[in-house]
């Protein structure tokens, strides 16, 4: 079942919003060449606790991933895209970074997630990141009332092509409010016209996420990690947004 929010409950889904976009940016900063994964896990945890939050992630537990979550961020580097197991590595220059993070304040949730690049960037990594990025803009564009889910994840589907990225339509974007994953699958491809109506006070999270020569993922050993099937670089951008009669509301931004 699809629950719209209240204007004062999208109000609250952005204060959480704006807690996530935070400590997102406090991670840009911190991913830098010679830093530990569990550095930056390390972080988010002692954030999470000092705001009397809650992670989305602790315990997660899906149908799909081995046991539950022990994390509190995903970090996935270079050819992994999603889900990505904190684990002991030390970035090098170069390694394309994706930080994914969930969180609920007061019962409220908000997803985000961005791409990065340590180091120096290879021309061909700062392309694939650029193109999630405008696929996400694209996207969010499209989400207002009387369009449907199909203009989203046409909107993102036409990005990709123009630029001659594969599509994986397992893992996309989701409703979103009082817990992390609400009624609403978003693929990244799609037929415009078609599917869910978007209507005033539907929030949801909007996630392009693409690997630079392949549409096939596969599983790490921990049960957790998606990969490219072939190992080429991938990336991934995520907003969570509310659908308004004034528009996209953009609830992951930083105040």
């Amino acid at each position: 079942m699809v629950e719209l929010k209240t204007p004062d409950e999208i109000e609250k889904m952005r204060v959480t919003g704006q807690f996530v976009a935070q400590i997102l940016a406090e991670l840009r900063e911190r991913a830098r060449v010679g830093v530990n994964l569990l550095d930056l896990e390390l972080h988010v945890r002692q954030r999470i606790q000092e705001r009397g939050a809650k992670s989305c992630y602790w315990d997660y537990a899906p149908s799909f991933g081995r046991g539950p979550f022990r994390n509190t961020v995903c970090l996935s580097v270079n050819d992994a895209v999603l889900h990505g197991l904190p684990f002991d590595y030390v970035l090098r220059d170069g390694d394309v970074l994706t930080m994914d993070l969930a969180v609920e304040v007061e019962g409220w949730a908000a997803d985000s997630a961005v791409t990065v690049i340590v180091g120096t960037p290879a021309d061909a990594d700062r392309r694939l990141v650029a193109a999630t990025e405008e696929a996400l803009e694209a996207a969010i564009e499209v989400a207002v009332p009387g369009n449907r889910v199909g203009d989203i994840s046409a909107a993102i589907a036409a990005v990709a092509r123009s630029h001659g990225y594969p599509i994986n339509t397992e893992f996309g974007g989701h409703g979103i409010g009082r817990t992390m994953h609400e009624d609403l699958h978003i693929p990244n491809d799609g037929r415009a016209g078609r599917g869910f109506k978007l209507r005033r006070g539907l929030t949801i999270a909007i996630e392009p996420w693409f690997a630079a020569t392949t549409d096939r993922i596969v599983v790490d050993p921990d049960g957790w990690t998606l990969r490219s099937a072939d190992g080429s670089r991938t990336a991934h951008s995520e907003h969570t947004i509310a659908v308004t009669d004034e528009g996209p509301r953009i609830l992951t931004l930083a105040a």
